[in-house]
């Protein structure tokens, strides 16, 4: 009786003692950073194959990109509203309005209801905000995070909504769509220049300028498509590389201090994929990761940015085959848009004349095509849509001649009859695409993602509310 007496004074005791000790305050959770600024890259086209490929070429097996270095990783799918295979237009939407839509549309939904773009979010905001590409301004990519449009070639009309929104920052090609012949006679660039922005139309001209909080800058450095990378010596270019514009884009953002968001594309990636170009690919995937690790450099000094290096699609399904010649695809100098360039024409025939394919494909690819090669390419270059029978638009030529090489030297992609049945896409894929992220909030980028989750995480992420479309 007196044992079980102790231990029930004990128990009581020990009760007491508890309640009457200082209570400690549970922990409270960290508030998650928000980056000021956001700078998302976008290499149009790449895949895993074109990361490999790049690697091998540029570094060897045991190398490595810059890009694979950053410590988060996803996976992102890419299909659009209507098809399992998106084009840029529906993968731009995705990826700057947080909304699926329909292949070759822009900013809007399947209905053409406007959608809200990441960057007018950062723009409301007071953020310094732009765009830079490979590609023209108005592009597929660039004009989903700055336009609304049924149709992605309606690019005169993105020229006039870029100028009407007055975004700050657009470098890249495409000034024929700024020019009187495609804005009713309007000089939209000299319109450009009387808001205050500055207009550089080389290299040396965009590293000339020091900007300020109120500088802007509209650069325009090709009338389509800026040249490829390895075309750029031969033809004597002026551009300034992706590397330059994304610093002179920073720069200039990073003078506002309430912060900025930026979209960096290397677009020709996708262009040299769907000419089965191999050294196309390398170099603009080198190209693209040189302009990686400035911006990520960047954002570890300046240590309140958030960056997102990711993909829109796969095209062609490229692949480093176990018998690729690699050698022989790094010493073709020139992109086959170029040898396209050089081929020609028949007056009787209205086709590429046999002596001159030969001599194309010899000179810049050391290929000796047979006959029977030249015919069956005079066939696949005829559109035999075209009642008044035509050749195909150049750089679909330079498809066909990419695909002749890579089967020569034993690329690993997609056949030309498949890219040419692909009328929605020209060859992408719906392979899942590369995500990675590095600095502020970057540890959210990891798993299987849907396309158009990465705009809302980065809204969340940055602190603001993501209303998908418009009132």
């Amino acid at each position: 009786m007196k044992r079980n007496f102790k231990i029930l004074f004990v128990v009581i005791l020990t009760f007491m003692l508890a309640a009457c000790a200082p209570q400690e305050t549970p922990p409270q959770e960290e508030e998650e950073a928000s980056p000021s600024n956001v700078i998302v890259m976008i290499a149009d086209g790449m895949g895993t194959g074109q990361m490999e490929v790049a690697r091998l070429f540029e570094h060897g097996r045991e190398g490595e990109l810059f890009m694979e270095t950053l410590p988060h990783v996803a996976l992102a799918r890419t299909y659009s509203a209507d098809y399992d295979v998106t084009d840029s237009g529906a993968a731009g939407t995705a990826l700057a309005n947080a909304a699926k839509t329909n292949n070759g549309m822009i900013g809007v939904g399947p209905d053409g209801e406007e959608l809200t773009s990441i960057l007018d979010i950062f723009k409301e905001q007071g953020k310094t905000v732009g765009v830079v590409s490979t590609n023209t301004v108005t592009d597929a990519t660039p004009a989903a995070y700055v336009a609304k449009t049924e149709d992605r070639g309606n690019q005169a009309e993105i020229a006039r909504q870029i100028y009407e929104n007055e975004y700050h920052i657009a470098l890249g090609g495409g000034e024929r769509f700024f020019q009187p012949e495609a804005q009713d006679g309007e000089d939209l660039i000299a319109a450009f220049e009387e808001k205050g922005y500055e207009i550089p139309r080389d290299r040396n001209e965009l590293a000339s300028i020091e900007p300020t909080a109120e500088t802007r800058v509209l650069g325009l450095f090709h009338p389509s498509f800026m040249n490829y990378v390895g075309d750029r010596e031969i033809l004597e270019s002026e551009e300034p590389s992706l590397v330059e514009m994304s610093e002179k884009a920073i720069e200039t953002a990073a003078q506002n201090e309430d912060g900025f968001f930026l979209m960096l594309e290397g677009a020709r990636v996708d262009h040299a994929s769907h000419a089965a170009d191999f050294g196309g690919i390398w170099r603009e995937m080198i190209d693209f990761d040189e302009a990686v690790e400035y911006a990520v450099n960047w954002a570890e000094e300046d240590g309140d940015t958030l960056v997102i290096v990711k993909s829109d699609h796969e095209t062609m399904g490229i692949a480093a085959s176990e018998v690729m010649d690699t050698e022989s695809f790094k010493e073709i100098g020139v992109s086959p848009e170029y040898m396209a360039q050089q081929l020609e024409m028949d007056e009787e025939t209205d086709n590429y004349t046999a002596e001159s394919i030969r001599e194309v494909f010899s000179e810049y690819a050391n290929i000796e095509l047979s006959d029977e090669e030249i015919e069956e390419f005079q066939d696949n270059v005829w559109d035999g849509n075209d009642p008044e029978g035509r050749l195909v638009a150049e750089h679909i030529v330079g498809w066909e001649i990419g695909s002749i090489i890579a089967y020569y030297y034993d690329g690993g992609v997609m056949h030309r009859k498949t890219r040419a049945r692909s009328d929605s896409t020209g060859g992408h894929t719906a392979n899942t695409v590369p995500v990675f992220a590095y600095g502020v909030g970057a540890e959210n980028f990891d798993g299987i993602l849907d396309n158009t989750e990465i705009p809302e995480m980065i809204a969340d992420i940055s602190g603001f509310e993501y209303q998908v479309q418009q009132d």
